[in-house]
C-alpha cells in the first residue's frame, strides 16, 4: 500500500479544536483522522478509517482464533424483542427510539442479546449443536446525555460483541474464559496498558462480571488496585470488608444533645467535643442521605435513606449501580416539604421504620456499633445511637466513596485509586435472555435443557481513542505498528530531487510488503512537513533531505525518537528491517 500526501485526502490543523478536552479529541482531529459531525457523532477520514480497520481487524482475528463465527444484525430493531426482557423500559433515555410511517416503535440498536438468543433459537434445537459462539462488529447507538472526549463516549461508536450459548454453568464458565483470555491476546497486540477489574453487571443483568480498563488520567471509571494480592474491580464494584458485630450489652444509653449551628459533620464533630466531652471523629458520626428512586416503567419514587460513615460522601456512581435498574435523585427542598416526618440536616434512623421508609447502611453499619447521628428534631443529635438496638436497617448496600489506603476486600491490605477507560467488559449472563427468547435444546434424554449465556464486549472505535490517550507526546500522536495507517512515513523536503528519490524509495518498499505514507507535496516547506509527520504519528520516518547529497537518509523511531543516518544505496533494507524489529 503507498499512499501520497500530495493527492491524500487529509488536512491537519495547528491549533486544537474549540471543544476538545482530552489529548486524544485533540491530536485525532488535528491530525485529520476524523471530524465532529454532531455532538458525539464523528465521520472518520481516510487515515483514520485506516487505523479503525486495523483495529477491527486485530479484534476479529483474535475472535476467530477462539472458534468465534461472525454474524452481522440490524441496527433497526423493533421494540418486541426489548419488550421480552424489559429493557425498552430500563434502558430510559439512552435508547434512541423512532417509528415507522404506519407508527410501529422501532429502536436503534445498543447492544443485541436478545437478537442473538432469538436467531441461536430459530437455527439450534439438539443439544448435539451446542457450544457455540458468535460475534458481530457493529456500529451501536445510545443517546448519551454528555456525549464528550470525542470518539471516547459518543452516541455512535463501533463495537464488537459476541455472545457463548452452552449447555450448562461450567460450559459458561469455560467461554468465559475462552473470552477472558482472547482479550488479552487481543489488547497486548493493540500495544493497550489495561487492568482486569471486577465489575457490576447493570441492566446486562448476570453474575460474573469484568471490565478491561485503560489506565489513563482522563478516565471516566474510578478503579483500585491492591498491589499486594492482585485484586482489582471499578469502584461500582468494589466490596467493603464489614467489622465483626459487636455485644449490646453494657452499652450508654441514647442521649440526645443540643447542637445549634452544626451545619457539616465537620462542626458537628467540633461541637460535641468541645460542650459533651465526646472526643469523637468524622468516622464516629452517621450521616443519613435521603433520595427518591423510580423503577423503570413506574411513575412511582421511593423515599430511600442511605447511611454511610460521616467521614465518607455517598458516591452516586456507586448509588446508582447497586439500585440498578432503579433510578436516584437526590431530595429536593420540595420533598422535604412534603415529608414533613424528615428535618432536613437532623435526620436519624430511630424513626425511619415507624415513617415506613427504608434505610439501607454501609457496611460498615453492623450490630453494635454506636453513633452519632441525627435526632430528627431542628438543632440536636443523638449520642450512643446503637446499631441492632435503636434502629434495624433494611439492607446493606455499598455507596460510600471508596478511598486510597481503605482495606482490600481479598487480603486486607490498602488500596490504591487509579482513573481508567472501558475497553472491554465480559459478563456471565445466565439464563436471563434465553428465559425471555424460551432458548432451550432437546437433551438426550428428550427432555428441554435452558441455554445458559455470555456476553462479552470490546469498543473497537474507543481502542483508536484509547490507543491515542496512552500513546502520544508533545509533538503528535504514537501509533503501534500494529494498527498505524503506514509503517513508514518518507518525507521527501523538496530541494533538489529529494522528492523523486523520496516516491522512488516507497515504491521499492511498497514491494516489499511495507505499507507506505510518501510526503511528495511540492511547495510544502521541510518545517511544516517535519510537524505533520510528528503529528500523523507513523512508527517510522525516513528523511531524505540535506544528507541526499552525500547519499545519505535519516531514519527516525518515532517512539524513541532515536535518529541514525543510513546509505541511501541500502536504505530500502535497512528501513525493511527496522520496519520489523
Amino acid at each position: 500500500m503507498l499512499l501520497r500526501m500530495s493527492s491524500l485526502f487529509l488536512r491537519t490543523l495547528r491549533d486544537d479544536p474549540a471543544d476538545a478536552e482530552v489529548p486524544s479529541h485533540k491530536l485525532l482531529v488535528r491530525a485529520g483522522y476524523v471530524r465532529r459531525v454532531a455532538p458525539g457523532i464523528y465521520s472518520w477520514l481516510p487515515l483514520g478509517k485506516a487505523v479503525l480497520e486495523n483495529v477491527t481487524r486485530v479484534v476479529r482475528e483474535e475472535m476467530d482464533r477462539m472458534g468465534g463465527q461472525e454474524v452481522l444484525f440490524p441496527a433497526l430493531l423493533p421494540r418486541d424483542y426489548y419488550e421480552r426482557t424489559n429493557r425498552w423500559t430500563e434502558y430510559g433515555d439512552v435508547l434512541f427510539r423512532l417509528k415507522d410511517r404506519k407508527g410501529a416503535d422501532y429502536l436503534l440498536g445498543p447492544t443485541h442479546e436478545e437478537m442473538f438468543a432469538d436467531m441461536v433459537k430459530g437455527e439450534y434445537s439438539s443439544y448435539k449443536d451446542y457450544p457455540v459462539i458468535l460475534y458481530q462488529i457493529q456500529t451501536k447507538y445510545r443517546d448519551e446525555a454528555r456525549p464528550r472526549a470525542g470518539i471516547l463516549r459518543g452516541r455512535e461508536f463501533v463495537m464488537k460483541d459476541s455472545y457463548s450459548f452452552d449447555l450448562d454453568d461450567d460450559g459458561l464458565k469455560r467461554s468465559y474464559e475462552q473470552h477472558r483470555e482472547a482479550y488479552i491476546r487481543l489488547f497486548d497486540r493493540l500495544g493497550i496498558a489495561y487492568k482486569i477489574c471486577f465489575a457490576t453487571s447493570g441492566a446486562m443483568g448476570g453474575s460474573a462480571s469484568e471490565e478491561f480498563l485503560a489506565p489513563c488520567e482522563t478516565g471516566e471509571d474510578t478503579f483500585v488496585a491492591c498491589h499486594h494480592c492482585g485484586y482489582a474491580a471499578n469502584a461500582e464494584a468494589v466490596t467493603t470488608p464489614a467489622p465483626p458485630a459487636r455485644d449490646l450489652g453494657g452499652l450508654p444509653a441514647l442521649e440526645v444533645l443540643d447542637t445549634p449551628d452544626t451545619p457539616t459533620i465537620e462542626s458537628l464533630v467540633t461541637y460535641v467535643n468541645e460542650h459533651h466531652g465526646l472526643g469523637a471523629t468524622a468516622a464516629d458520626t452517621l450521616k443519613n442521605v435521603v433520595v427518591k428512586v423510580t423503577t423503570p416503567g413506574s411513575d412511582k419514587k421511593e423515599t430511600l435513606v442511605i447511611g454511610v460513615p460521616g467521614d465518607r460522601e455517598v458516591d452516586f456512581k456507586r448509588l446508582e449501580a447497586a439500585l440498578a435498574p432503579g433510578e436516584p435523585e437526590i431530595f429536593e427542598a420540595a420533598d422535604f416539604a412534603a415529608n414533613p416526618g424528615l428535618v432536613r440536616g437532623y435526620i436519624g434512623p430511630q424513626v425511619l421504620a415507624e415513617l415506613g421508609i427504608r434505610y439501607l447502611v454501609d457496611p460498615r453499619v453492623v450490630t453494635g456499633t454506636s453513633w452519632i447521628t441525627g435526632a430528627n428534631e431542628p438543632g440536636r443529635h443523638a449520642a450512643h445511637v446503637v446499631a441492632g438496638r435503636d434502629f434495624h436497617p433494611d439492607g446493606v448496600i455499598e455507596a460510600a466513596e471508596v478511598r486510597a489506603g481503605d482495606a482490600c476486600p481479598r487480603c486486607g491490605e490498602s488500596l490504591t485509586i487509579d482513573r481508567g477507560i472501558e475497553i472491554g467488559h465480559i459478563f456471565q449472563l445466565g439464563r436471563k435472555y434465553a428465559d425471555a427468547a424460551g432458548l432451550d435444546a432437546l437433551g438426550p434424554d428428550a427432555k428441554p435443557i435452558r441455554i445458559t449465556m455470555g456476553s462479552y464486549g470490546v469498543g473497537v472505535s474507543r481502542a483508536v481513542a484509547v490507543i491515542a490517550e496512552q500513546q502520544h507526546d508533545a509533538l503528535g500522536l504514537v501509533w503501534p505498528r500494529e494498527i498505524a495507517p503506514a509503517d513508514v512515513h518518507i518525507v521527501g523536503t523538496g530541494k533538489e530531487n529529494q522528492i523523486e528519490v523520496a516516491l522512488r524509495l516507497a515504491g521499492e518498499l511498497e514491494q516489499k510488503g511495507l505499507r507506505v505514507l510518501v510526503d511528495d507535496r511540492p511547495g510544502v516547506s521541510p518545517g511544516v512537513k517535519f510537524k505533520d509527520a510528528e503529528l500523523l504519528g507513523m512508527p517510522t520516518i525516513v528523511v531524505i533531505g540535506r544528507g541526499l547529497s552525500q547519499g545519505i537518509a535519516e531514519l527516525r523511531n518515532r517512539a524513541t525518537g532515536a535518529k541514525q543516518e543510513i546509505p541511501l544505496a541500502d536504505a530500502a533494507n535497512l528501513v525493511y528491517a527496522a520496519c520489523r524489529d
